[in-house]
């Protein structure tokens, strides 16, 4: 069903071999488990690759899902900022049902389209956020909604530059994780000064929520630098990486 070929089944099976054999060594090897085609060797549960990062991916959406029911359960219709709230949760559960294909089986095509998720994932939280502080969507005086059309023409403009480069340039990993970290970056510099601005401001708790759920962010990604074998064949940098962002989802949305 997930279409595992017999070469691709014995490319597997002989991972595990070649890393049990080698975690199995006496006197053991330094570096035990190493990877193969560019990727750690995982153990398969239901012919899955990488099960965690599955699983994690999953509760991810499941939190974008309920963030959505809350919105349009405690948010009028009327409310100017309602409707980017719920494209941000339909964007991320997008972004989530790609990573959860990708890494239930690794494809060309369902690389392609996790990196094109997640590209434009990050690249709709830059779009928002100048929007949400600079309250783009309000439209006195004219001139915001001049920017507003503006920002929407850049954003789209940057986006299918992006993944045209990929598709018919040249696919670079390097390229679209300094893509991806640049614009993750910038919103993450306009969330904390918001959040410190406002703090000042009201001296409430609630107002530096932002400002704290970027630096649970940046700390869950700081995971992804550690790339460490994955513990008993499972659970690795990448998919904690997962995990850790489920927690500022489910707080995002309060």
């Amino acid at each position: 069903m997930l279409l595992w070929t017999c070469p691709s089944n014995c490319d597997h099976t002989c991972q595990r071999i070649i890393t049990n054999q080698r975690a199995a060594r006496d006197p053991p090897m330094l570096n035990p488990v190493v990877q193969y085609h560019g990727k750690w060797p995982f153990y398969r549960i239901l012919g899955v690759q990488e099960p965690c990062s599955v699983l994690f991916s999953f509760l991810n959406l499941v939190a974008h899902q309920r963030g959505i029911s809350q919105i349009r359960d405690s948010i009028p219709a009327s409310y100017p900022l309602r409707k980017y709230y719920v494209a941000f949760g339909y964007i991320g559960i997008a972004s989530w049902v790609f990573s959860m294909g990708f890494h239930t089986r690794d494809f060309d095509l369902t690389e392609k389209l996790d990196y094109f998720a997640a590209g434009a994932s990050v690249l709709y939280g830059l779009y928002y956020t100048p929007i949400r502080i600079f309250r783009l969507d309000q439209y006195k005086p004219p001139v915001k909604a001049t920017f507003l059309r503006l920002w929407t023409i850049i954003c789209l403009l940057l986006y299918i530059a992006h993944i045209s480069y990929l598709t018919f340039w040249r696919w670079d990993y390097t390229y679209n994780m300094a893509a991806n970290v640049a614009a993750g970056v910038t919103q993450n510099i306009l969330w904390s000064a918001f959040s410190i601005r406002r703090y000042r401001k009201l001296k409430k708790p609630w107002a530096a929520w932002p400002g704290m759920i970027v630096a649970w962010i940046i700390l869950a990604m700081s995971l992804e630098l550690l790339d460490f074998p994955p513990w008993k064949g499972m659970l690795d940098a990448h998919s904690l990486w997962h995990l850790g962002t489920v927690g500022p989802t489910v707080w995002w949305y309060r």
